[in-house]
């Protein structure tokens, strides 16, 4: 098939949320006093992701990038595991520890491999301070930074997709949106663009990810270098 353009979602397809929010939290919590269950804190906040989107999407409060989304969610739930009285200098160190994610094995030399053959960008819900640092911890090499603060919305709003195919000049059907959520690859198929499902099988903790897409979809891949392989690169 022609394609010349593949656009990543990053969290959980490219990088480990789970483990390295749970890691992040309680690295600085627990010398602050607080015995901290870091898998469920970092359970709770992804859990208040959406929802925050969605106030932006459906037009209740104008866009702001995402981590201001994740510093409003945090404060959200932090009583929840009895914690108060924080910092400022700790609520920002919190806060960034979603810049802080490491990449599944698979993924930097996957990257590297589609790369020779066809354009490679993030069309995340990160906004590009966060991409960046994201970028230069785990060594992935983009061609651009797209997604949802070039397109000044969130995922799945099709204006989002179609920005990121419009940045590189091409129509949708020229690029191929990749991504370990059913949902993503709904949304970007409605838009033209071609969809490959990466299998994440533990992205919410073990057996907790989708192992098969629940849509359908152009190419269904273990991993990226499975990709790369079935894209013959």
């Amino acid at each position: 098939m022609r394609v010349e353009a593949l656009f990543f979602d990053v969290f959980g397809t490219l990088v480990d949320w789970r483990g390295g929010v749970a890691r992040e939290a309680e690295a600085i919590l627990r010398p602050l006093g607080h015995d901290l269950d870091g898998p469920a804190f970092a359970d709770a906040w992804r859990g208040e992701y959406q929802p925050a989107m969605e106030e932006v999407r459906a037009g209740r409060i104008p866009f702001c990038k995402l981590d201001a989304l994740h510093r409003r969610n945090l404060e959200r739930i932090l009583p929840r595991f009895g914690i108060t009285g924080l910092g400022e200098a700790d609520l920002r160190a919190l806060t960034l520890a979603w810049h802080r994610l490491d990449a599944w094995a698979d993924v930097p030399p996957g990257l590297e491999r589609l790369r020779r053959k066809v354009l490679v960008a993030p069309v995340s819900n990160g906004n590009i301070s966060l991409m960046v640092d994201l970028a230069r911890r785990n060594g992935l090499c983009w061609d651009a930074i797209l997604g949802a603060e070039v397109a000044g919305d969130y995922k799945p709003k099709p204006h989002v997709y179609r920005a990121a195919c419009a940045a590189f000049d091409l129509d949708p059907g020229d690029c191929m949106m990749v991504a370990a959520h059913s949902d993503d690859l709904a949304a970007a198929a409605t838009c033209g663009l071609r969809t490959v499902h990466v299998a994440r099988p533990d992205e919410k903790g073990p057996g907790r990810g989708e192992t098969a897409p629940k849509v359908s979809v152009d190419v269904a891949a273990k991993s990226l270098l499975d990709l790369a392989d079935r894209l013959g690169v």
